[in-house]
């Protein structure tokens, strides 16, 4: 058996227009909840043994009814938490601001330890959650995991984890969407089965 991975984006949070980092712990929307109930029930028939969680709520309120469809236990891990965005915290998220476009642009130019006032690098993320996916993956060694989590981090996970991919792919890797599920399978190495798929019938939901 391969170790395969289900990790996915929390559904949609509250004001989902502006930058919510690890500084803000919001709950869901209406259409979050919504898209939950939907996704948990999608979820429940992948068979999987084990579901992760951040810490945030809008992580919490996205896993617990995967869990309980699951008939699993929660397992949280708080160093999943959504990169801390210092002083962008609160602005609006489109147009892209200025300074996340600049922060970007300098990761993929290879300036990994850059970061704006008060948020964290790629490097900082990428040295806190390396750590506990390694972890996770040996302990979960050929069973399945589902592990929710945040878009940034999902980011920086799959450039640090897939062979073939560095910071420079920023922009290749593309962005992860609200229950976007990318299905990941360990072999030689870390393959994508799929990458940020939301099923339809969460897709669907307004």
């Amino acid at each position: 058996m391969s170790t395969r991975v289900w990790l996915l984006r929390h559904a949609e949070s509250e004001i989902p227009n502006i930058f919510h980092g690890a500084e803000s712990d919001v709950g869901l929307s209406e259409r979050g909840a919504r898209q939950v109930q939907a996704a948990a029930t999608i979820l429940a028939s992948y068979g999987a043994n084990a579901v992760v969680s951040s810490g945030l709520r809008r992580a919490l309120l996205t896993a617990e009814p995967i869990a309980a469809a699951c008939g699993l236990p929660l397992r949280i891990e708080p160093e999943l938490h959504e990169r801390r965005v210092g002083i962008l915290q609160g602005m609006p998220t489109r147009p892209p601001h200025p300074l996340w476009v600049e922060t970007t642009q300098r990761w993929q130019n290879g300036e990994t330890a850059y970061a704006t006032q008060g948020a964290e690098s790629f490097d900082d993320i990428r040295e806190r959650i390396v750590p506990v996916w390694r972890r996770l993956t040996v302990e979960s060694a050929e069973q399945s995991i589902i592990i929710v989590a945040h878009g940034v981090v999902i980011h920086v996970l799959l450039l640090s984890i897939l062979s073939g991919y560095s910071p420079a792919d920023w922009q290749r890797i593309g962005s992860t969407r609200n229950l976007g599920i990318t299905e990941l399978v360990f072999e030689a190495d870390w393959r994508v089965i799929r990458r940020n798929e939301v099923p339809p019938q969460v897709a669907e939901i307004a």
